[in-house]
């Protein structure tokens, strides 16, 4: 289509503004129309919480471009606070109405980019209208207006806006409740997973709500749904997003199971005048070709190049998305790419998880930290169907290597085989991406049997006992219920007292317990390694059963 003389692009931030730069870099001729609804075009929206803490102190900064810096430099038609009002697909033209004069008018175009993003999730309740929503610069300076006549904030939603929005709003100073339906933090990551988030919210005195919804809001309260009243001088609602389809309906173009709008390989509608990009749009998952939903910037800014190109007359190929995404919570990180075990089992797709625990970096260099990482395997082939982690430092190194191996068809295995940068303030000769690949490679050959913490009750009926391999002072501060403990370096002088029964082993991470399966098994006696052993066991457990259990609390019994 490389004879477009006008191309208009309804939206800007991340998808519109990308395909009207890629657009003009492509063409000079081309007359490029970008309207915009809100009062700005270019804007950095996943930075708006953290002008609320002044972790992004100036406002400015989180402008990027500007209607007259576009004009200047890619002689872009910039048009904000004008709102499509509908589309005339048989005359190719729009009704717009231009917000700051008060008036309508028709704009014809050759082509179309719809870039409307998606729409804020607002729940239905009584003093719904007194919550704010976190969205674009106007919601941002709502909010900042706001927040200096509050000192206590509710916080509806835990995903990634939430989250980012209870820390910096706690870290701005007010008292701050997060109230989430459901009975975990952060859906795309696994319970055992997001459970050192919660811990760290309530460490820096976020008040966690899990399994709650907030029904009512009134002045000064919100109601939640068992009839207790929570101090909300303010009300953020973070409870998700959903895509803006409304003028691609009206006009008549596709919407696909998940309500965003339907295109093809190179981002067209069912009309071949209109292209779509962005949070409005429905996205193919790199796993299984279904149809998702993904409201993150990089997809949107690749849609918004690929939708240029093909305007351009320039060949795309397809883009199907993996939900790479982090979010930082006080001192801690959490990442995830790929299909979490919830999604998996609810398809009863076959796999093999596998809990890691490694140091961010070498331990004999000061400052190492845990990191817990998840890394979800088919057990045939060791294909990678998806990877979580959490730490302080080096989650989104060691999350990023996953993400590219996956794109690239790598295996677990071929994870073995990666060399990745390595020196002792950034990692180790051995590094937690190579060591995910061994203990993969150990579980699919069958050289290492392991059980997942999901199956102890389950053991345990059958007859195995838990058999802990750390050492006694460990021991002492807390063990699985009805285990055993034997320290590894032990273990081989307490064989007699251990034959004629099934082992499940564990210890803090995995490693010692390794070494004590395979030890075990070499003398006969059947016995599993415990996946990711007690850390991971007592990720498991909710914040509150952790905060009640003695510090040193002898739950075992130990051979002498």
């Amino acid at each position: 289509m490389t004879d477009t003389k006008t191309v208009v692009i309804i939206g800007g931030v991340a998808g519109g503004a990308s395909a009207a730069a890629r657009l003009r870099r492509l063409s000079e001729s081309m007359e490029i129309i970008v309207l915009e609804r809100s009062g700005y075009v270019s804007f950095a929206n996943c930075g708006l919480p953290y002008h609320l803490s002044a972790t992004i102190a100036d406002r400015g900064d989180l402008l990027l471009q500007t209607p007259e810096s576009l004009r200047d430099r890619f002689r872009l038609d910039v048009r904000v606070r004008n709102e499509v009002l509908s589309i005339d697909r048989r005359e190719q033209t729009l009704a717009v109405r231009d917000l700051n004069a008060g008036i309508d008018y028709q704009l014809h175009y050759d082509a179309l980019v719809l870039s409307p993003g998606a729409a804020p999730i607002v729940p239905p309740i009584p003093g719904a209208e007194r919550g704010l929503v976190l969205r674009d610069i106007e919601d941002l300076d709502r909010m900042v207006g706001e927040l200096a006549k509050a000192q206590n904030v509710v916080v509806v939603g835990g995903g990634f806006i939430g989250l980012e929005a209870a820390e910096n709003l706690k870290e701005a100073g007010l008292e701050v409740t997060l109230v989430e339906l459901g009975d975990q933090l952060l859906a795309p990551l696994d319970p055992e997973m997001a459970m050192p988030l919660e811990r760290e919210l309530r460490r820096h005195g976020v008040k966690v709500e899990l399994g709650h919804s907030v029904v009512e809001i009134e002045a000064g309260t919100a109601t939640l749904d068992d009839g207790r009243t929570v101090n909300a001088d303010l009300v953020v609602f973070a409870i998700g997003v959903r895509p803006d389809g409304r003028l691609a309906a009206d006009a008549g173009l596709a919407l696909g199971p998940r309500g965003g709008i339907v295109v093809d390989d190179e981002q067209r509608t069912n009309d071949a005048a209109i292209w779509a990009v962005g949070d409005a749009v429905e996205k193919v998952d790199m796993l299984d070709g279904s149809a998702t939903l993904t409201p993150l910037a990089n997809i949107a800014n690749r849609q918004g190049r690929r939708a240029a190109d093909s305007i351009a007359g320039i060949p795309s190929k397809v883009l199907a998305s993996q939900g790479t995404a982090i979010v930082k919570v006080f001192g801690k990180s959490a990442a995830t790419t790929g299909w979490n075990e919830k999604r998996l089992r609810a398809v009863g797709r076959d796999f093999l998880a596998i809990h890691t625990h490694p140091n961010d970096h070498a331990a004999y260099y000061p400052g190492a930290q845990t990191l817990a990482i998840k890394i979800l395997i088919d057990p045939k082939d060791g294909a990678i169907l998806g990877a979580q982690a959490v730490g302080a430092e080096g989650v989104d190194k060691r999350i990023d290597v996953i993400a590219t191996a996956m794109r690239a068809g790598l295996t677990a295995t071929d994870l073995i085989d990666l060399e990745l940068a390595y020196a002792p303030p950034f990692g180790s000769a051995k590094d937690p991406i190579n060591q995910l690949g061994y203990i993969a490679e150990n579980r699919m050959s069958g050289l290492s049997e392991s059980a997942d913490w999901s199956e102890i009750e389950q053991l345990q009926t059958s007859g195995w006992k838990l058999l802990d391999v750390r050492t006694r002072e460990e021991f002492a501060e807390g063990s699985i219920p009805g285990a055993t403990n034997v320290p590894v370096d032990e273990l081989r002088d307490h064989l007699d007292d251990l034959r004629g029964s099934d082992y499940l082993v564990y210890c803090a991470v995995g490693q010692r317990a390794h070494v004590a399966t395979q030890l075990l098994k070499a003398h006969g006696i059947s016995a599993k390694n415990l996946d990711g052993g007690w850390t991971t066991w007592r990720n498991t457990r909710t914040a509150r059963s952790l905060r009640d259990v003695p510090k040193k609390q002898l739950v075992g019994a130990a051979l002498s």
